[in-house]
């Protein structure tokens, strides 16, 4: 992985090559929110493409903070909530938000989005173009991109994963896994 200093918004960019590299992506910086003690009260934005990996990735971060069962696609519910509760005890909320079916920004008036974005809560957030106006600004940006690889045998699919710090708990948090 590579870095930015922390005056330029850190950057860390990272090849993913399949699925596996993507959960653990996730788990990385799950590892590290909670290695600085910020999981409460920060909002990651995921970013990509349909298929990209952004709720593979998120399933990462929330496998990481302690959930065994399933992590599924918010699409049709627009929000899966997780309380964990780790085996030290500690209980941490994470809030996984898909808003790409959201018609009008408006409508998530209606899902009461203080209670989610609080100072107790871990919000992934997938498409947030679609809540403009209506959701807190991200602390770390997650985008996931799509494009071909030279190699020896030819050319092949790959993703490059970019994170980027938008407010000092995000820089905090990529100091730590860079």
């Amino acid at each position: 992985m590579s870095d930015q200093p922390a005056g330029a918004g850190r950057l860390i960019q990272h090849l993913l090559e399949d699925e596996a590299a993507t959960v653990a992506a996730g788990n990385k910086l799950a590892k590290a929110v909670e290695t600085v003690g910020l999981a409460q009260g920060l909002s990651i934005y995921l970013l990509g493409d349909l298929g990209a990996g952004k709720t593979t990735f998120s399933r990462g971060v929330i496998q990481a903070f302690g959930h065994s069962g399933a992590v599924k696609s918010p699409t049709y519910t627009l929000v899966e909530p997780y309380d964990i509760v780790s085996g030290a005890g500690r209980s941490q909320s994470i809030y996984h938000f898909d808003l790409y079916r959201l018609a009008d920004p408006a409508e998530l008036e209606f899902l009461g989005l203080d209670d989610y974005f609080c100072s107790s809560s871990l919000c992934l957030v997938e498409w947030p173009a679609r809540g403009a106006g209506f959701i807190p600004a991200a602390d770390i940006e997650v985008s996931i991109i799509e494009h071909m690889l030279d190699t020896s045998d030819g050319q092949r699919n790959a993703r490059q994963i970019q994170l980027q710090a938008k407010s000092p708990a995000g820089d905090k948090v990529l100091a730590h896994m860079a």
